[in-house]
């Protein structure tokens, strides 16, 4: 499965917003590694060199894409660049932040990663995840609808199903796989509200937006006539869902949850 990071930085401040939501959360004065842990394509590594601009702060971006790494390289050249799979990596050394953002939801296992995640930091280190909840929104539950309404034969559907995004855990559970290891945590959500502009008519803004995250893996199993069937059917039902407003803009609800995990 190849990555688009044009299409993923289509709406790129609405993107990064959370990113710089958790990251005014971390406490860390002067940390020595920071690790960006499914950078994409380094938007958010930037902003982590811009809150430690001091050249002792070694800053490391960890992806699984190579497309989305060389973007990243062009971004943020004073990084260290490390393709490799997010759920296994692991650093040489203890760090001081892991940084995560929009990236483990993509993960099975929390209950095993996260206590890994702090045992890869120092004590006193911070580990500060954002991860979109957002499986029973609209934009979600209409990819359901248009696999099941799709004019494939069973066991396709039933692929196809299997691909989507697993909710994640609750809250008490990530505070329940933490608190071992951890002096303070900190944990919230928040609804954001995008304002989507800049797409033209007969396609759906956050049919655009799901294009390049949750879409990415169903629609690349799908041959072309598929993904045509596909893309219309949703973006139909993802503009009856979030109809365009009288200035030609979409809001868009996105629902977030953040935790930041101080090490003991």
């Amino acid at each position: 499965m190849t990555w688009d990071p044009t299409l993923y930085l289509k709406f790129g401040s609405d993107r990064l917003r959370p990113a710089l939501d958790l990251l005014a959360r971390v406490e860390l004065q002067a940390p020595k590694i920071v690790v960006d842990l499914g950078c994409g394509a380094g938007n958010v590594t930037r902003a982590l060199r811009a809150r430690w601009p001091e050249a002792g702060t070694r800053i490391i971006g960890v992806d699984s894409s190579p497309e989305m790494l060389a973007r990243a390289a062009r971004a943020e050249p004073n990084a260290q660049w490390v393709q490799a799979d997010i759920g296994s990596w692991s650093p040489e050394e203890p760090v001081d932040l892991i940084f995560s953002n929009a990236a483990l939801h993509w993960l099975p296992g929390h209950e095993q990663l996260f206590p890994r995640l702090m045992g890869m930091l120092k004590p006193g280190g911070e580990l500060a995840v954002q991860m979109p909840n957002q499986t029973s929104a609209a934009s979600h539950v209409g990819i359901a609808e248009s696999i099941d309404a799709a004019p494939w034969r069973g066991p396709v559907k039933a692929e196809l199903l299997e691909k989507r995004l697993a909710p994640i855990a609750s809250a008490n559970d990530y505070y329940d796989w933490l608190a071992p290891h951890a002096q303070r945590i900190d944990q919230w959500e928040t609804l954001y509200t995008h304002v989507l502009a800049g797409v033209p008519p007969g396609s759906s803004a956050v049919a655009e937006w799901t294009q390049s995250t949750a879409l990415k893996p169903i629609m690349s199993a799908m041959d072309p006539a598929a993904q045509a069937w596909f893309w219309a059917d949703y973006c139909r039902r993802m503009n009856a869902a979030y109809p365009r407003r009288a200035d030609g803009t979409t809001l868009f609800p996105f629902r977030r949850f953040f935790t930041v995990a101080l090490k003991k």
